[in-house]
């Protein structure tokens, strides 16, 4: 996992620590100093076998797990009236499948600050990561998959709980080349992308030039500076093309 700084209270260590983590790479400063026995945590998790695996795993490894919720309305109700030390939350819940486990890690962030929170994802989304990093400490979004790594998941926890960042490597790769592309683009003058637009809508250089009003030789023109700043070369122009129109949709 990617670690940001995070807060500690162990007399031991500075009251600020840097801790950066990699996958499958363990801790460099400390691996459990932080005690997960007696943790409370809630789950919320429309997935009843998803639930109940890992409020196993959790009591397992001495977690208390004090109580399960289906819903995202009621993991805020849970989350009021037990008031545990983490959250673990399902992004897509009942009942639109959307951004309910979001709009409840919101909630809950807003009524009780030193609650950490866990969101799980099937799928990289990467902008309701960027809407949640900015959320501040105590946060968690990891994929489903990494569950399965058992101890790096425990670490997670353990992290978030006392009020570290943790992102899963998948989303932190995501966000790097979706910035990379944002780049890229911002490197086209705005002549350069209003041709790309055109070419995004399927039009011919000549089609081109009959919307902007200028000549097909200088669509040309525009079109290889376009490839050459995008870094799209030794393929066939048609191709350059459609890998250009994909990367601006992309950065849309």
């Amino acid at each position: 996992m990617q670690y940001w700084p995070e807060e500690t209270a162990a007399s031991s260590l500075p009251a600020r620590l840097f801790e950066y983590r990699v996958a499958g790479v363990r801790p460099i400063v400390r691996q459990r100093e932080v005690r997960t026995r007696h943790m409370k945590v809630t789950i919320a998790d429309d997935d009843v076998l998803l639930r109940e695996g890992l409020s196993s795993l959790l009591v397992a490894h001495g977690f208390e797990v004090v109580g399960q919720a289906s819903t995202a309305e009621d993991i805020v109700a849970l989350t009021r009236s037990t008031q545990p030390d983490l959250v673990i939350l399902d992004i897509r819940m009942p009942p639109t499948q959307t951004v309910e486990g979001l709009t409840a890690a919101k909630q809950i962030r807003a009524e009780f600050r030193e609650i950490g929170i866990v969101l799980l994802s099937a799928h990289v989304e990467v902008e309701l990561a960027t809407e949640l990093l900015a959320s501040g400490r105590g946060i968690g979004y990891l994929l489903k998959s990494r569950i399965a790594e058992v101890d790096d998941f425990y670490d997670t926890l353990a992290t978030v709980a006392r009020g570290g960042v943790v992102v899963d490597p998948a989303l932190v790769s995501e966000l790097f080349n979706s910035q990379r592309r944002a780049d890229e683009l911002a490197a086209l003058t705005q002549r350069e992308r209003d041709v790309l637009a055109q070419m995004a809508e399927g039009r011919s250089n000549s089609g081109i030039a009959r919307e902007l009003w200028i000549s097909e030789a200088t669509v040309e023109k525009h079109v290889q500076r376009i490839l050459l700043k995008l870094g799209l070369t030794g393929s066939n122009d048609d191709h350059r093309r459609v890998l250009a129109v994909l990367r601006f949709l992309d950065a849309s």
